[in-house]
């Protein structure tokens, strides 16, 4: 089967609400799987969005096959971030204004295999390189415990695949975000682990 062809766009303010629903759609389907367990809505996800529209500096990175958005990879200076992601890192000598937030990335199954996901951090890099200099670059992970109910067999958490793109694990730095999982009636606090690069890397 040959791969499919793709193509990348980045998109900044009013020019993403073009595709604010498509993007919502999509991060309510792939977040719904471990580990996210996201049980989402659509006009939840457009008021988050808003968030990368209202803010010139952030970034959201699309995937298209011809017209269909296929995939979504949001950025934003870490300064702009809600209070309670960057306080962990105030707390622990890190200058929310010298650190970029790749925060999420969704990709329908299908097109996954295909190079994407490393794209996807090399477009955020690159545009926060073009915003000044940044000293890091960093993103969350949702911490599950292993014995997990809606733990998949065989399931393999992307570290691997981090570590490649120059990220290191920080265990120390831990915020807490909430929503509500698949299989419960309210939404719970998750604490999400910080991983760290150097910008110059």
């Amino acid at each position: 089967m040959s791969a499919p062809i793709l193509s990348i766009q980045r998109f900044s303010g009013p020019a993403l609400n073009a595709y604010i629903d498509n993007i919502a759609q999509l991060r309510i389907e792939v977040f719904r799987d471990f580990p996210y367990l996201y049980d989402g809505n659509v006009e939840y996800e457009r008021n988050y969005l808003q968030t990368y529209i209202r803010c010139p500096q952030a970034v959201v990175v699309v995937a298209f096959v011809g017209d269909e958005v296929v995939g979504a990879s949001t950025g934003i200076p870490m300064q702009f971030e809600e209070a309670s992601f960057q306080q962990p890192l105030i707390e622990h000598g890190y200058d929310p204004a010298q650190i970029f937030y790749c925060a999420e990335s969704v990709l329908r199954r299908d097109y996954r295999g295909h190079g994407l996901g490393v794209k996807f951090f090399e477009e955020r890099e690159a545009h926060a390189r073009s915003l000044g200099d940044f000293v890091y670059s960093c993103f969350c992970a949702v911490v599950r415990p292993q014995d997990h109910p809606l733990r998949p067999e065989g399931y393999q958490p992307l570290d691997r695949f981090w570590q490649k793109r120059g990220y290191s694990k920080h265990p120390e730095l831990g915020a807490y975000y909430s929503w509500k999982d698949i299989d419960q009636t309210d939404s719970t606090s998750k604490r999400l682990e910080f991983w760290l690069k150097s910008a110059a890397r």
